[in-house]
């Protein structure tokens, strides 16, 4: 028998008897030949698992790839379409549609900057044309020696040393001046922006907001009475507003708050007949419904928003209620949103406004939304709660706020003087000695521009009415009784750094000094100014939207390519010029209209579905046809200044590869393609 068997007895079961147990005692060779085995299928098995690895890998690569050719394909499909449309801004311009002011930018007017970058632009091409050819001479663009060039002999030699010379004793001197100004006000405007960033993290860190009084009992105890709650009135201006009233009314009257305290004005300015009959039938359904609402319908609209609402509160019966909150007609406030604002008034009888913060249905729609969503996270969680809580003034945002009634009539009411009347109020409130409160825990949903050119109407009525309101209010803000740092922080910081100089060095220095200097090389900007300290402020911008921290770099391009719209409204604004006094109603979408639709039908009682309440079928129609009609009469268009600034600022990215200024020219190439993109329209909502 082999030395590897062998046998162990031991006790048995029950029998008594003994079991045979072989045991075997495996030789060198047969333990590693079992192992050799495994190892070669192991290895096998992982060479098969890399294998697999390697395919998911690359299949994901190439469906990655496929996307991005997919949708490279679909903006290249786009911008063609938009280019054989041939439709322009300046037809958007002269068709302007309904809210549009009467006294609208004239053509002259219109084509001024347009006029400015395309000469810009002709004599950037002339000058990257001299620059290739003299680069191709062999001369080092950089170190240019204008008695070596004069030595050279020929036409060509002589005239770009006449231009190097003019450049080297005229141009470059005084651009360089012109940057060093604006790098100034970019410091002081970065300066402004870090501190209002310390000061929110001081706000966080120790917990610091504002607390209602709770002594006695208020609207917030379920044992108070009705006495216990003041007379609020609500008010929802509008103006052919189709897509989104029944949203909006529907959230005002489902406030919790007893019915005889408060009352709902709809202000209706709609010059279309069918639009005012919907709202207006809206307002009957909810009449029947026991709520305390009513209808007024101006049939001259003199003032817009600001004549709508004073028109309201000279009614007579205004004089029954405290307080007045202002809806707009896309706001849709929270049931407890009376309860969680008004108690804030109790006890303190200087606040004159209490303002909420918004929140957006549509924040993820597109990239426009996206894009506009760290803008207004950033204003409303640093900006307003610093300036709340340290300073008690900021902007009332025109919506989403309460007023206390004798603050509004103590500062005059509402004035039609400007196309910013809610920052208007509020000035002339702070410099009556009102205090605002800025509640960040209170949200109010509402949507944002889905399109380019919504948002860009609303982004020239927002930078053209403050200049306008800084004209006539700085005389009144001199002689006023308040401090000097408040006239400080209303005539610096307010207005001039945040209203005025902020539009002015963003499009002064990265869209016409920063190519400039890539000419005349001379006048220098360092890479940080271009590079560092705008990507450190876009950081601190993205930080109270973390989420869209992925976009901070389109965050950081469309900035300086709204830049453009901005700054001519500024212009507009401070120099009384045509477009100044333009006011176009900012379009909706009602993306939230269905949803919100079904939850009111699904509210009511089913003997109340029947009769004069709509049918949600026949509303899901309606609204589904309004979309369509609307739909017909959009038109993605191509923007003259955009795409002129475009070019230029690629030609000036070509420029730069000549002096071997690496982070100038990726600077401006994705400047320039952020340019191209917005020029064409391509970005927002996408009209088939």
């Amino acid at each position: 028998m082999p030395q590897w068997w062998g046998r162990e007895a031991r006790g048995g079961g029950g029998g008594g008897g003994t079991s045979v147990v072989v045991k075997m005692e495996s030789p060198d060779w047969a333990v590693r030949e079992p192992e050799a085995a495994r190892g070669k299928a192991g290895r096998g098995k992982n060479a098969r698992q890399i294998t697999w690895v390697l395919l998911l890998k690359a299949h994901r690569a190439a469906g990655k790839l496929t996307g991005a050719a997919s949708a490279a394909l679909s903006v290249a499909a786009a911008a063609r379409r938009r280019v054989a449309a041939g439709r322009t801004d300046a037809d958007a311009d002269a068709g302007a549609g309904a809210g549009a002011a009467p006294h609208g930018e004239s053509p002259a007017l219109r084509t001024r900057l347009y006029g400015f970058l395309r000469a810009s632009l002709v004599l950037s091409m002339l000058l990257l044309a001299a620059d290739v050819a003299a680069h191709l001479q062999g001369w080092h663009l950089l170190a240019v020696d204008v008695p070596d060039l004069l030595a050279v002999e020929g036409l060509f030699a002589a005239g770009y040393a006449s231009w190097v010379r003019v450049r080297l004793q005229y141009l470059a001197p005084a651009l360089q001046f012109l940057a060093n100004a604006c790098v100034l006000l970019f410091l002081v405007q970065s300066a402004d922006r870090l501190i209002l960033c310390l000061g929110c993290l001081w706000i966080k860190l120790r917990g610091i907001k504002p607390v209602p009084n709770a002594a006695g009992k208020g609207p917030d105890d379920v044992e108070a009475g009705t006495g216990e709650f003041p007379m609020v009135l609500v008010q929802i201006p509008m103006c052919n507003e189709k897509e989104v009233y029944q949203q909006s009314i529907g959230a005002v009257c489902g406030l919790d708050w007893p019915r005889p305290n408060f009352l709902v004005q709809v202000l209706d300015d709609s010059d279309d007949a069918a639009t005012s009959a919907l709202i207006k039938e809206e307002v009957e359904r909810w009449q029947r419904e026991g709520v305390r609402i009513l209808y007024r319908h101006r049939v001259i609209r003199d003032g817009y928003k600001a004549g709508n609402l004073k028109s309201a509160m000279n009614c007579s019966y205004v004089k029954d209620y405290e307080f007045v909150v202002i809806f707009d007609a896309d706001f849709q406030p929270q049931p407890d949103f009376l309860k969680r604002t008004v108690p804030h008034f109790k006890g303190n009888e200087d606040v004159g406004l209490v303002q909420a913060r918004w929140s957006f249905v549509n924040k993820d729609e597109n990239l426009l939304t996206r894009l506009q969503n760290i803008n207004l996270c950033f204003h409303f969680e640093v900006e307003q709660q610093v300036n709340g809580i340290f300073l008690n003034f900021f902007g009332f945002n025109g919506t989403a706020g309460v007023w206390r009634i004798k603050a509004l009539e103590d500062s005059g009411g509402w004035m039609e003087r400007t196309t910013v009347e809610d920052m208007d109020i509020a000035v002339r409130a702070h410099l009556k000695g009102w205090k605002f409160l800025f509640l960040n825990d209170v949200e109010c949903q509402c949507e944002l521009p889905e399109s380019y050119e919504a948002y860009r109407k609303q982004q020239h009525r927002w930078h053209s009415g403050p200049m306008q309101l800084f004209r006539l209010c700085f005389v009144d803000i001199i002689k006023s009784k308040i401090g000097f740092w408040k006239k400080f922080n209303l005539i610096f910081l307010f207005f001039l750094l945040r209203k005025l100089i902020l539009p002015f060095y963003s499009f002064t220095l990265f869209c016409i000094i920063l190519p400039m200097t890539m000419f005349i090389p001379e006048a220098e900007l360092p890479a940080w100014v271009v590079c560092y300290i705008p990507a450190t402020m876009s950081l601190l911008n993205i930080l109270p939207a973390p989420k869209s921290f992925p976009f901070i770099v389109p965050y950081l391009l469309f900035e300086n390519t709204m830049s453009v719209t901005k700054f001519n409204a500024m212009v507009s604004g401070l120099f009384q010029l045509g477009s100044a006094y333009e006011w176009v109603v900012t379009k909706k979408s009602g993306r939230s209209s269905e949803g919100d639709l079904i939850a009111l039908v699904e509210k009511q009682p089913k003997q109340q579905r029947v009769g004069s309440a709509p049918n949600l079928e026949s509303l899901t129609k309606e609204s589904s046809s309004l979309k369509r009609d609307s739909k017909r009469k959009k038109h993605n268009r191509i923007y003259r200044k955009e795409l002129a600034l475009s070019f230029l600022l690629l030609t000036a990215a070509a420029r730069s590869l000549l002096s071997v200024q690496g982070i100038h020219f990726y600077f401006l190439l994705f400047q320039g393609v952020s340019f191209l993109v917005v020029g064409l329209d391509l970005i927002g909502e996408q009209v088939e």
